[in-house]
C-alpha cells in the first residue's frame, strides 16, 4: 500500500502491483479487486503500476493480496 485516505464515507487506497502491462492486465486486477466486499470503485493503471481503490472501510491487505494474485499479478509490499 502506498497511500490511504479516509473521508467521512468512504476510504482511498493506493496500492502497488507488479506485471501489469496492458489494459487487459488493468481490467483483471480490477475485476478481481471489484468483487471484495466494501469495493465501491477500482483504477488501476499498467504504466505506473497502480490500483487505487476506494471502499467503505480500510480493506484487509491479505484480501486484497489474494486478489491481485488470482489475478495473476503480484502487491508489492511497501516499507
Amino acid at each position: 500500500m502506498t497511500a490511504q485516505t479516509d473521508t467521512q464515507d468512504s476510504v482511498t487506497t493506493v496500492y502497488k502491483v507488479s506485471g501489469m502491462s496492458c489494459g487487459h492486465c488493468e481490467g483483471s486486477v480490477s475485476g478481481e479487486i471489484s468483487g471484495l466486499p466494501g469495493v465501491s470503485s477500482v483504477t488501476a493503471v499498467a504504466s505506473t503500476g497502480e490500483v487505487t481503490v476506494v471502499s467503505a472501510a480500510p480493506l484487509d491487505d491479505e484480501s486484497v493480496r489474494a486478489a491481485v494474485d488470482e489475478a495473476g499479478f503480484e502487491l508489492v509490499d511497501q516499507a
